[in-house]
């Protein structure tokens, strides 16, 4: 199997999961989720989710009939994710541990988030095919990443023409990959 992200040790891991609580009290993850347009019932995957700063957030927005899908290449970021899951007893939550593959079914998602981790990918055109397959025709690929300009997001995400730039948001980039 060949890693498509950099893994973080454990000690790095513990600090980003601080900045990110630092972070999240200055800029509530919902009001980036906004821009996406997540509904009720809504299927998301949150691929590279880290410590599950969106977790609580996706979980209000896509509600008890919708489901999250929490991926990760770090156990102590699924662990982070299923100790979320358990204290707020959240029932609709699934965590993956990989670096590429998700093992969803095909056409399965509404939306795949993926923030903050475009810039650590090795190989994007795999996890890009990856994605392709698992989103819905016409759904959203949101992406962000603050190490990233504009211009290097939109030709990395574009580069293999499985998606195309439908909206800039204040924080967000929303692709689709075909017509509904």
């Amino acid at each position: 199997m060949k890693v498509n992200t950099k893994k973080q040790s454990d000690l790095d891991f513990k600090l980003m999961s601080l900045t990110y609580k630092l972070r999240d009290f200055h800029l509530p993850r919902m009001n980036i989720l906004k821009e996406v347009g997540i509904k009720e019932g809504f299927h998301v995957l949150d691929y590279g989710c880290g410590p599950g700063s969106y977790i609580l957030p996706l979980a209000k927005l896509v509600g008890e009939s919708g489901k999250i899908y929490a991926l990760d290449i770090n156990p102590l970021a699924i662990q982070a994710v299923q100790g979320i899951v358990s204290k707020k007893q959240l029932k609709n939550v699934q965590t993956i541990l990989s670096d590429c593959k998700t093992g969803l079914p095909p056409d399965g998602m509404d939306v795949v988030l993926l923030y903050d981790i475009l810039h650590d990918l090795n190989d994007t055109s795999e996890i890009l095919a990856e994605l392709h397959r698992i989103l819905k025709r016409g759904c959203i690929l949101s992406v962000s990443d603050h190490h990233m300009q504009q211009d290097e997001i939109i030709s990395k995400v574009t580069s293999e023409r499985l998606f195309q730039l439908s909206t800039k948001g204040i924080r967000t980039y929303s692709f689709s990959n075909g017509q509904a």
